[in-house]
């Protein structure tokens, strides 16, 4: 059997005040912006994309946080940016519904799953070394964790 990963990309986007954008998803709670990568997309580019879909901004990608593997069925492989706001005014969409700029400080508290939770903490917290995380969910427990 073929293995088959879905891959995902998810970024914490900063504006020019030092303030996180967050998203509102209807079935996770909020989140950073992010989503699956299509067929024939590089990481960056399905990372505007869904940024652009999910809040309706332009954004810079910029350097790898961390790589996390959620071998729940079906398993994940999701990249994790950060990103820096370039244009655009922030709207909601299915996916999103609610989009706003929060402090750090008040952007962790906002975020209740704990994969998404552990993300946004390594992306603040990113000094320039790559994170690699393994976990599942439900319940959520970290399996492996590797600087790379």
């Amino acid at each position: 059997m073929t293995p088959k990963h879905i891959v995902a990309v998810s970024g914490l986007v900063t504006n020019a005040a030092g303030e996180v954008l967050l998203v509102r998803s209807p079935r996770r709670g909020w989140e950073v912006p992010g989503g699956q990568v299509e067929e024939g997309e590089t990481l960056p580019e399905a990372l505007r994309r869904e940024i652009m879909e999910e809040a309706g901004v332009t954004v810079t990608v910029g350097k790898l946080v961390g790589i996390y593997t959620n071998i729940k069925l079906p398993p994940k492989v999701i990249f994790g940016f950060r990103c820096a706001w370039v244009s655009g005014e922030l709207t909601t969409s299915p996916e999103s519904v609610e989009t706003a700029w929060f402090p750090p400080d008040a952007a962790l508290p906002r975020v209740t799953h704990p994969a998404i939770d552990q993300r946004l903490r390594d992306m603040l917290a990113f000094t320039g070394t790559v994170v690699y995380r393994v976990y599942t969910t439900d319940p959520y427990q970290i399996l492996d964790a590797t600087v790379l």
